[in-house]
């Protein structure tokens, strides 16, 4: 679970109840609770064991490389960081290349349930990414995930034999996004099984 997760769960669910008691009495601060209380039971069984993370098998023998994009990479010497940390610098020819990029909800859409303004804003950055890429002689597809990096790719690779993964992020990250960036490439490196790399960016230039 991603750290600001926790706080907005426990304000989710005790706001509620102390509002309950407030407004409605005792009989419906306890009704109010006792909704809590399913709440409660229902993330916790959604919360998945922190195993370790397995790509799907591979039936072609190529190499599969998994690069998670936090935000659109367009500088030529970013891709080039990018091709020489996953090994495709030559143009990786010989390698099946995914990009995949979370959908970023903010706190407000969050709230509102509105995951639209996210997923077409990681569908426009991974179009500018994918384009630059190919400038670069490497071709790949593009996919949009959850809003959690590590949850996006342990979904991924549930279906895409990922040999290798490449974690990209800093560039045009938002401020508070670093130590979120930090704890999912250390949750990363330590879980998963194919091999990891991290490409940490440098501010994008005007």
């Amino acid at each position: 679970m991603a750290p600001w997760k926790l706080p907005l769960i426990v304000a989710a669910i005790a706001i509620p109840v102390v509002v309950a008691f407030a407004l409605g009495g005792p009989g419906v601060g306890v009704a109010s609770g006792a909704l809590a209380a399913v709440a409660i039971v229902v993330v916790a069984v959604r919360q998945r064991p922190r195993g370790p993370i397995v790509s799907a098998a591979s039936a072609d023998g190529r190499r599969h490389v998994l690069i998670v994009v936090t935000g659109s990479v367009e500088e030529p010497g970013s891709v080039a960081e990018i091709a020489r940390a996953a090994g495709l610098a030559g143009g990786g020819e010989d390698a099946d290349v995914l990009v995949l990029a979370p959908a970023r909800i903010g706190f407000l859409d969050r709230w509102a349930s509105d995951v639209e303004g996210a997923r077409r804003h990681a569908q426009e950055s991974l179009v500018a990414t994918v384009a630059a890429l190919a400038k670069a002689g490497i071709a790949a597809e593009a996919r949009v995930g959850d809003e959690d990096v590590v949850q996006a790719v342990e979904d991924q690779l549930q279906s895409y034999p990922a040999s290798e993964v490449v974690l990209v992020d800093g560039g045009s990250a938002e401020a508070g996004e670093a130590g979120d960036a930090d704890a999912a490439a250390a949750e990363l490196g330590s879980r998963l099984r194919a091999e990891f790399r991290r490409v940490v960016l440098g501010p994008a230039s005007d």
